[in-house]
């Protein structure tokens, strides 16, 4: 009996251990999930797949496109709404190749035109993160509905062949390994040139204009090539961290934004090494200049004021006939001083040598007067508040062009149709009904060709 008492007891041992060693090879190390958080960070995949308000990475945000809105999916844990059954190959196709676990393609709204770029081991980090450290939520988004022919998924596939590179990113031997990080992480998952690159009729990125500036909706993301004037040349590589950590560099600017969601969500947690190497490639980009940028976007304007034409004179009966200087008086002189000179601790800023009001493109000068500058980073949520409420369309063009006069570009201008626009979501875009017609065109082309052939057999 006692040798079966062995038996049954080296059995235990053995089936604990097989247990064990099957846990220990299906469990990632908890190095590897961190490293994968670091990474999803460093890709701010937060930001779009979540709601204000809402839980972490459980989808529902609408992100406006040309095309339409396309809501983010669930990109939680769950095995029923979310990427729950995920292996790590369709993992890996929906990031960067844009294919889902059903086959279905997904919109470049999501960057996997960047992330294409990241290597297989990072890859497997972030799958490890959110198999693992992430919250399963269960909770569907509404399907994204654009209108035909966008609605037909299998159009991304021929999208894709032309403006889909695949290939993981490849350092270069001839700069260092500083600069090829500082690549890797900027054409890969911090995905820079998503916002910060113009777009062709097509919306994919235009690779020859890399980093000269690009819209996102109703905001402008400038040019952040090596230009001196219309770029970040001027700026070193300790002011570009900064702002990269922060969102502000004294002197030079301030994110607001989109670009303050960034630094929020994602750039305030990378690595002061991976942020210099960001700075340091992103300084080596080729020099892209707006021809109407004679000088540096930060080092235009003075100090300046009108007090003398506000003493004594009664506000208009009518506001909209109030002066740049009044409306200035009225509603950002209090913070901003008098002659746009800032609070003295710097915490406010100058409105002089300000790429707010120096940019030739106007977009975030208008959207910062509409929406003001909201900020979690510090726990105070509001820079500074949106007047959209108290101002109309008219005063915001009086306000704004009075910003560029004195503090700015004097060449810059606002119209009151473009606040319209912009405080209506930005221009209407016709390509749903470009390509629509497109089509009609080509069936309308084709039945005709069809129709010819018939009679030429039949006279043959």
């Amino acid at each position: 009996m006692n040798w079966k008492k062995h038996l049954i007891g080296h059995l235990v041992i053995l089936a604990t251990s097989i247990v064990t060693l099957h846990a220990n090879a299906s469990t990632p190390d908890n190095e590897l999930i961190q490293r994968g958080k670091y990474l999803s960070t460093a890709g701010d995949c937060v930001a779009c797949h979540s709601v204000p308000g809402g839980k972490p990475f459980a989808g529902g945000l609408a992100l406006p496109t040309p095309i339409g809105e396309i809501i983010a999916t669930n990109i939680t844990p769950s095995k029923t709404v979310g990427i729950g059954n995920y292996t790590l190959e369709q993992f890996s196709d929906a990031l960067r190749k844009g294919i889902r676990a059903d086959g279905k393609h997904l919109y470049p709204a999501m960057p996997y035109t960047s992330y294409a770029k990241v290597s297989d081991d990072d890859v497997k980090a972030m799958y490890a993160y959110f198999m693992n450290d992430v919250a399963a939520v269960e909770t569907a988004p509404k399907p994204t509905q654009l209108p035909f022919p966008f609605n037909i998924r299998l159009s991304m596939a021929g999208w894709n062949l032309l403006f889909l590179d695949s290939q993981p990113y490849k350092a270069d031997p001839a700069q260092s390994t500083e600069w090829n990080r500082g690549a890797y992480l900027t054409q890969g998952l911090t995905h820079c040139s998503a916002c910060h690159s113009p777009r062709n009729l097509m919306m994919a990125e235009v690779a020859s204009k890399e980093l000269a500036g690009g819209d996102v909706g109703t905001w402008h993301a400038p040019n952040i090539t090596s230009d001196l004037n219309s770029g970040v040349g001027g700026w070193d590589t300790e002011e570009l961290i900064k702002y990269l950590k922060t969102g502000e560099s004294l002197g030079k600017g301030q994110a607001a934004g989109p670009m303050a969601e960034a630094v929020d969500h994602s750039l305030q947690y990378l690595t002061d090494a991976d942020l210099k190497a960001i700075a340091v490639y992103i300084k080596s980009v080729p020099a892209q200049r707006e021809a109407a940028d004679s000088k540096p976007v930060y080092a235009l304007g003075q100090k300046t004021d009108e007090l003398s034409s506000l003493r004594g004179v009664a506000l208009p009966a009518d506001p909209s006939k109030m002066t740049g200087a009044q409306i200035y008086d009225g509603y950002c002189g209090t913070c901003h001083q008098a002659q746009g000179q800032g609070s003295f601790d710097g915490g406010l800023p100058s409105l002089s040598h300000n790429t707010a009001v120096g940019r030739s493109n106007t977009h975030n000068l208008v959207m910062v007067i509409l929406e003001g500058i909201h900020r979690k980073s510090d726990g105070s949520d509001v820079r500074m508040p949106g007047f959209a409420r108290e101002l109309t369309d008219h005063q915001i063009a009086t306000l704004a062009n009075y910003l560029t006069q004195h503090y700015g570009n004097p060449g810059a201008k606002v119209s009151v149709d473009q606040v319209e626009q912009q405080r209506a979501g930005g221009a209407k875009s016709h390509l749903a009904a470009l390509a629509q017609g497109a089509i009609v065109v080509g069936v309308i082309v084709l039945l005709v060709l069809v129709f010819w052939l018939i009679r030429r057999r039949r006279r043959a």
